[in-house]
């Protein structure tokens, strides 16, 4: 008898992990999301191999279910939901923060295994429309286990990834999650949402370049689910905006009271550090 893995939300990520787990192992991919626009397309484009708009009905019978909604729609749902979950089964999500996710998981009873996720992919775009299988490929996929996470539950989310295209798996606590990802990821979005407050914007068409138009293709975001994870974060990213504030105001001071060896010294010094970052190895899994 196959196996289910439901996916619960099929916007942009969601949408993207049920095409990209088409044909893993024996698993039977249940589509969920209340938009019947949203089912209409995942039928005509068979995003997964079965649909439904009920989530009370597909949670009793999954062996997997993945969380794809906002972070609060999962926090909701983790405890309108807490005893539907099937026993024995295994509980994740998709989310980009994880440490309040983390601490909704805490009312689940002992019997479903909660293991945060986090595959590091996605675009500027959202809704099922802009799904494709290939999201995934050669990211980084991210999970926060808990201390009763069963080593085959892990085993399988590690083959997910693998499925999927990841080309690692990194395990990490939900509180490494939050600070990292505040640098990596969040302040990024903030830097481009603050370039592209400039009044300078509409004026700069035949000027930009391919500098310009990476640091800014975030800030065409989802608002409503980046007001949620920034929030959600906010300590986190506060900290890393402190000290990106301190590196822009040493660049500023240099620039203004014109040392230019000292503007080639601080150039070389994050230049170099770049370079180390870029220095070829082997992937790690950890």
């Amino acid at each position: 008898m196959k196996q289910t893995i439901a996916i619960v939300g099929l916007g942009l990520i969601g949408g993207s992990m049920a095409l990209a787990l088409r044909g893993f192992e024996d698993y039977e991919i249940v589509g969920v999301d209340i938009s019947q626009p949203t089912l209409r397309f995942a039928r005509e484009h068979q995003i997964g191999d079965r649909l439904c708009d009920d989530v009370s009905q597909v949670l009793p019978e999954a062996d997997v279910v993945v969380l794809a909604l906002h972070p609060k729609g999962i926090t909701d749902l983790l405890s309108r939901c807490r005893d539907s979950f099937r026993p024995g089964c295994l509980v994740t999500d998709v989310c980009g923060v994880k440490g309040a996710i983390m601490e909704a998981a805490r009312l689940l009873p002992d019997c479903v295994d909660y293991i945060g996720s986090h595959p590091m992919a996605g675009t500027e775009f959202s809704g099922i429309t802009h799904a494709f299988a290939e999201m995934f490929r050669d990211s980084h996929y991210i999970i926060t286990p808990r201390p009763q996470s069963t080593p085959a539950h892990i085993a399988l989310l590690e083959r997910m990834a693998r499925h999927i295209g990841c080309r690692d798996v990194y395990h990490t606590t939900p509180e490494a999650h939050d600070s990292m990802i505040a640098y990596t990821s969040q302040m990024m979005h903030i830097i481009a949402l603050s370039v592209c407050d400039d009044e300078q914007l509409f004026a700069c068409n035949g000027f930009e370049g391919n500098s310009f138009r990476g640091c800014t293709r975030v800030a065409a975001l989802d608002v409503g689910l980046w007001t949620e994870l920034l929030s959600m974060n906010a300590p986190a990213l506060v900290e890393s905006l402190d000290h990106l504030l301190t590196h822009l105001t040493a660049y500023r001071e240099t620039l203004a009271g014109g040392d230019t060896a000292r503007l080639a010294e601080k150039l070389n010094h994050s230049s170099q550090r770049k370079r180390q970052v870029n220095l070829s190895g082997p992937d790690l899994l950890s």
